[in-house]
């Protein structure tokens, strides 16, 4: 209920939180209501429905190389290729990037982990080289807008005037964290919670129409997210507790959306739950505009995985590995995926 309150009162509670500028996820109103505006249309159901396709051929082409191998480790062999693979296709960015843009992520969480601030800004750095790169390309070459969502970016005015390269830089950053980072740690915890309530794994199997409300009720008990920051604005008092102008709080997903006072039995597994309640993506102004396009993928990656296999096992002799805070999830996940006869 607190973490409500919070996000439905942006007034009080700023997300202009870090020093760095952040396009939109650190902006307020009214210069976020107009970056919002302009980023809210590429992620519409015209879109996905056009890219759906795209989207489960790269899952199938995956799904079945996994197949081959007796063991995997999930996230490795396949949640990160995964992600890394659906975010290059939908902003138009070439293979080529695949392997560096995953290791450009391994390396940011390591730095974030240990908070070595001088590492987070030199990943920075080398993010905005990439990207730099990724423009001029598309300059040199005269892209048109509706070639790709990159190029259409490049052609976006705001205020009357043209994005500016820092702008373009900071929206595809948002997007490539929250996408390799957040859905391939969603793929993990997906994976394993059917790895391990074989019932249910089993039911989705038979009933695949349960799959969209299983997949939020999965990510409710164990969230890809774990936290986000705002600052207050003015005196306030939340929780009980008294908080002065200029406090930065912190938000745990993971908790709010364990609150027994919200969920009945909130660790136990029910679809029958009120999906407004779950905040998996979010709440007022800064819900995740992304939240149709991660919808899609993690659908479109289950009804694969059930689909082309007979089960989803732990591995028998090796454990998987929790991902270490800020992160959720796993940061290994041995496996053994049974082929559908």
């Amino acid at each position: 209920e607190d973490v409500t309150r919070v996000l439905q009162d942006h007034e009080t509670f700023s997300n202009s939180v870090s020093k760095h500028r952040s396009v939109p996820n650190g902006m307020d109103p009214p210069e976020h209501t107009a970056y919002r505006r302009i980023i809210e249309p590429y992620f519409d159901p015209e879109r996905m429905d056009a890219f759906e396709p795209v989207c489960r051929e790269i899952v199938s082409t995956l799904v079945r190389n996994t197949l081959e191998r007796d063991e995997i480790e999930l996230i490795a062999d396949f949640a990160q290729p995964f992600a890394v693979r659906v975010q290059c296709a939908f902003l138009g960015w070439p293979e080529a990037l695949h392997e560096p843009l995953i290791r450009w992520t391994v390396k940011n969480h390591e730095a974030t982990l240990a908070q070595d601030r001088q590492s987070m800004s030199e990943l920075a750095r080398e993010f905005e080289g990439i990207i730099d790169g990724i423009l001029e390309t598309r300059r040199r070459s005269g892209a048109k807008p509706e070639d790709d969502v990159t190029t259409a970016l490049m052609h976006e005015r705001v205020d009357g005037r043209p994005f500016k390269r820092e702008e373009i830089a900071s929206i595809l950053r948002n997007w490539n964290a929250g996408e390799i980072g957040t859905i391939s740690a969603a793929v993990g915890i997906l994976v394993h919670y059917l790895a391990v309530q074989v019932g249910l794994q089993m039911q989705l199997r038979d009933e695949p129409s349960l799959l969209l409300a299983a997949i939020d009720e999965i990510l409710r008990i164990h969230g890809p997210l774990v936290a986000n920051r705002r600052i207050t604005t003015r005196p306030v008092e939340i929780g009980g507790r008294a908080f002065d102008t200029g406090e930065r709080i912190s938000l745990n997903w993971i908790s709010a959306n364990r609150d027994g006072r919200v969920f009945e039995t909130p660790d136990a597994f029910r679809l029958d739950r009120d999906p407004s309640k779950n905040l998996l993506y979010g709440l007022g102004i800064h819900v995740c505009p992304g939240a149709p396009l991660a919808r899609l993928e993690l659908r479109v990656v289950m009804e694969e995985l059930l689909g082309q296999t007979s089960a989803i096992e732990l591995a028998a002799d090796k454990l998987p590995t929790n991902a270490a805070y800020p992160a959720s999830g796993f940061s290994a996940l041995p496996l053994r995926l049974r082929r559908a006869s």
